[in-house]
């Protein structure tokens, strides 16, 4: 879901943080019931069911469930679909990727995170593409630290991705996120070092790289939801919702051992 609005950076408090983490701990603990789940032969719809129940058990909301008209709980993008797939009767097959993007918000604090997923037997050239993906999170993240800036974040995903000669999408980033499910900054996979807002205690972001194994550029098919790959190549998407303490970047959305 990559929608940015134009208002200020917000900063949150230790109690609005707090808060942040319990949704992030519970969006966490149902996407790795979702993973556990997932095998040939499973329907894509049948994980957002599972979804939405865990979601409403919680006493929680599905965040991304009638946003801007999406009609999902979940969002299932197969293969070539970057983003924004949405469930259907489709069946996942072996060697299939599956990127699971979920967000959730619970006592008016939203979470986000997505991974994706290898389905059976995958072949290798797909699985070192997940590797670098979730590795380009993780470099993201930690340059989400004190005294950079927001482009060190975006500069160093871009980097380390391109240096396997994969490319970062660019129509679609990460955002801020805490009260609204998108807040600013809009996070950006691609940039310059040095550019941008500075980071401080208390910022909350949706760090969320897209990585292609061709081009960035991107379309977005009939169903008017779900982005594909221009070229056809396959992609993977990981997200962390991540909070800047005193103690540099805290990851609210691991999952759990």
């Amino acid at each position: 879901m990559g929608y940015t609005p134009d208002s200020q950076i917000e900063l949150k408090s230790s109690d609005e943080v707090k808060k942040l983490r319990e949704a992030g701990k519970l969006l966490a603990t149902i996407v790795n019931k979702l993973i556990q789940q997932i095998k040939p032969g499973v329907i894509t719809k049948s994980l957002d069911t599972i979804a939405y129940q865990l979601i409403l058990e919680s006493n929680a909301q599905p965040s991304f469930l009638g946003y801007r008209g999406f009609p999902a709980t979940l969002c299932t993008s197969i293969n070539e679909e970057i983003v924004h797939g949405i469930p259907s009767e489709r069946k996942l097959k072996s060697g299939d990727l599956l990127s699971l993007d979920m967000g959730l918000s619970k006592d008016g604090f939203y979470s986000d995170m997505a991974v994706t997923v290898p389905v059976g037997d995958v072949r290798e050239d797909s699985i070192k593409l997940i590797e670098v993906t979730q590795k380009a999170l993780h470099i993201g993240i930690e340059n989400m630290c004190l005294g950079n800036r927001l482009g060190d974040i975006s500069s160093s995903i871009q980097r380390y991705v391109e240096s396997f000669g994969y490319s970062v999408v660019r129509e679609y980033s990460g955002h801020g996120i805490g009260r609204l499910m998108h807040e600013p900054p809009q996070v950006l996979n691609y940039g310059k070092s040095g550019t941008g807002p500075r980071l401080k205690v208390g910022m909350v972001f949706a760090i969320e790289p897209m990585v292609n194994e061709g081009d960035w550029k991107t379309k977005v098919l009939d169903d008017e939801w779900t982005v594909v790959t221009l070229d056809g190549s396959r992609s993977a998407h990981f997200e962390h919702t991540v909070a800047l303490t005193e103690n540099g970047p805290e990851i609210l959305t691991l999952l759990p051992n």
